[in-house]
């Protein structure tokens, strides 16, 4: 079964076929670092990784951009209003300077790239910040300037959705159903409601924007760049004119997404600039969009504190397809901690299982060959990734084949393919690699070392015992030949 990948630009699943053969163009939104990114926005970034995850794993060698939103990105994703960087600069500083804006945006840069980590991204091969690439914005900005499909007014350079034919063909916001102010500014100088910034000038509400470079077309000006025109820029700059995919949450469809288009695909005159268009359905806190400015987020210090792993987190959001909306409860994260840790017990048991074929007498007492063909667990996982990464599929597979596996005996040759579609499993999901072991508190090691001495003596009862204690602390203790293993539950 090929890849098929459901195209927001279509609205149906295709199979998927990359511009330049075993090679995929990849660019994901990422984060406006002025906060710590909540879970929410996690699970986007996560479907990216996930992707990219099984495209290397199918063969394709991926080149994939995520960006750093460090400049122009307004409040409520508006033309007009507060820069979000330079808000948060003035509420931990007390001021909004060059240095105060550069401190915020580098501290919750290491933030993120700190929590990416913790959930086991791959790392992207290209990470670049908008503020690396303001001489390719200017460019492209010229470029619409001179070919029609942009325009000067007084407080900056605006794109003129009426000459691009094709505005809205990826969100369905059609200038004829777009209502006047519909999440932009309307401004009376503006041609239509619609027309969004490319860059704004440092005049009036901008005249103390610290972050601030020459105005394309030259001049005295100076100004900073628009949100949308970023995304563009730096993606033809690390990976051409047409990629393959674009990644990012369902809110970036309108208007970041479909102004990308817009501006790229006038300036280029090469149509698409985007093959596939994928976006992840966004988490609910119950029946409530999970958002900053709703109050209602949690980060991944949130989940931490809660005594979950943020890789719990990560298997949270994979069991459920991503065009699915998830709605988030303790529960949820608690039943994907068990679920997960299930696996991960079972993935540790098969290195250790026998490499024997059973005797004539054990076949008979279990029917089901031990032989049997282990690539059929391989097979099936894979039909179900292909299926617009149908990851609760595939998590079915799993759990099915941990239930086949279990009492079975097998051939080298069976325990080798085993193994093999074990390790799919892990690179696939990054969720199933054994965790560096955690500092044991104090109190935990006190029952641990108590109970090694009973075992010792051979008094089982107090061994016993002390499992008990250790396991109300939050932990377990497992006896493996004469070590005790012990696991954060």
């Amino acid at each position: 079964m090929s890849l098929k990948l459901y195209n927001t630009l279509t609205n149906k699943e295709e199979e998927f076929k990359s511009i330049n053969k075993g090679k995929v163009s990849m660019y994901t939104c990422g984060p406006t670092v002025y906060g710590r990114p909540h879970i929410g926005n996690y699970s986007s970034f996560l479907m990216a990784d996930l992707l990219r995850r099984w495209l290397e794993a199918s063969g394709y060698a991926v080149s994939h951009v995520k960006n750093i939103t460090d400049v122009g990105h307004l409040v409520a994703d508006a033309d007009s209003g507060e820069d979000k960087i330079e808000m948060q600069a003035m509420k931990e500083h007390g001021e909004v300077t060059h240095d105060s804006v550069i401190k915020i945006a580098r501290t919750y840069e290491e933030q993120y790239l700190a929590d990416e980590i913790a959930l086991n991204f791959r790392e992207p091969e290209h990470r670049p910040r908008a503020t690396e690439f303001i001489q390719q914005m200017k460019d492209m900005i010229e470029t619409l300037l001179k070919n029609g499909h942009a325009y000067v007014i007084d407080d900056g350079i605006y794109f003129d959705v009426e000459s691009f034919a094709d505005y809205g063909k990826l969100s369905g916001n059609t200038l004829e159903n777009l209502a006047a102010g519909s999440r932009v500014a309307v401004d009376k100088n503006k041609k239509h409601s619609a027309d969004f910034a490319l860059w704004k000038f440092c005049t009036g509400h901008n005249e103390n924007h610290a972050l601030r470079w020459p105005s394309p077309g030259g001049g005295d000006i100076e100004g900073f760049p628009g949100w949308h025109i970023e995304c563009s820029a730096m993606s033809s700059a690390l990976l051409g004119e047409q990629i393959d995919i674009h990644t990012g949450g369902e809110d970036n469809i309108f208007p970041h997404h479909e102004c990308e288009i817009a501006q790229s695909e006038s300036v280029t005159g090469k149509t698409p600039f985007v093959s596939l268009w994928m976006h992840r359905r966004r988490i609910d806190m119950g029946d409530t969009k999970m958002s900053k400015s709703l109050g209602n987020v949690l980060t991944l210090s949130d989940i931490e504190e809660r005594g979950y792993s943020p890789l719990d987190l990560r298997y949270y959001f994979l069991s459920v397809h991503y065009r699915t909306n998830l709605k988030f409860t303790e529960k949820g994260l608690d039943d994907a901690h068990k679920a997960r840790r299930k696996i991960m017990e079972w993935m540790d048991e098969v290195p250790s299982s026998e490499f024997r074929v059973p005797s004539t007498d054990q076949q008979t007492r279990n029917p089901q060959p031990a032989t049997r063909n282990t690539t059929d667990w391989s097979t099936k996982f894979t039909d179900a990734m292909n299926s617009d990464l149908n990851t609760p599929a595939a998590l079915a597979v799993v759990f099915d084949c941990m239930t086949w596996s279990r009492g079975q005996s097998f051939s080298a040759e069976a325990h080798k393919e085993l193994s093999a579609f074990i390790a799919m499993v892990r690179s696939t999901f990054g969720c199933f690699d054994a965790e560096e072991a955690a500092d044991i508190p104090a109190d935990v090691q006190a029952l641990v070392d108590q109970r090694a001495a009973a075992r010792t003596n051979k008094d089982y009862d107090a061994s016993d015992k002390l499992r008990d204690e250790i396991k109300v602390l939050g932990y377990e203790v497992r006896d493996d030949g004469g070590e005790q293993i012990i696991r954060k539950l």
